[in-house]
């Protein structure tokens, strides 16, 4: 489903049964993954990719080089950086990649500053500014963020780090 107000340019590659809703702009050579949602006046940047289910909330820019993986949830108005150095008019500007690994979660109006790597099934609490690597399954809250605990894959609370098995859901 794509939204009569949604603009997909020529080259942009959308994935079967994605849904892109009011206002959603996606550029030449970006990567929308299958069964993903982008939610109204998203907007994802040429070299930008977005996995397969993801679910991308209002307002939320993907920039150029930046690499969401599959399942990530993105909540509204949170931003990705894409340069360490900005300047207008810097004709010297090298983008930074930044990776958001699987079933990772960014709460609203959190910022996740170029060059980071989210870690598999990690929340980003929101309102966080996220200046480092996240660890997988850390929870990390605040400015800058830092780490307070640990998640599971269900995202709820746990004592130490599980790879790969949720206590709550059984999920592997």
């Amino acid at each position: 489903m794509i939204h009569p107000t949604a603009v997909v340019e020529p080259g942009a590659s959308v994935g079967d049964g994605a849904r892109l809703w009011h206002f959603v702009h996606v550029r030449s050579g970006a990567v929308v993954g299958p069964g993903t949602q982008l939610g109204k006046s998203v907007y994802v940047d040429e070299g930008a990719v977005i996995g397969a289910n993801c679910r991308i909330q209002n307002f939320v820019s993907v920039y150029a080089h930046v690499t969401l993986e599959d399942d990530v949830f993105v909540g509204p108005a949170a931003v990705f950086t894409n340069d360490r150095w900005p300047r207008a008019g810097n004709q010297r500007w090298v983008p930074v990649p930044t990776r958001v690994c699987r079933g990772a979660s960014i709460g609203a109006n959190a910022t996740v500053v170029a060059g980071v790597t989210v870690g598999r099934w990690a929340m980003i609490g929101a309102g966080a500014v996220v200046t480092r690597d996240v660890q997988p399954y850390r929870l990390v809250v605040g400015v800058p963020a830092r780490s307070v605990g640990w998640v599971c894959r269900c995202g709820q609370g746990v004592a130490a780090r599980i790879d790969d098995h949720c206590p709550h859901s059984g999920a592997v």
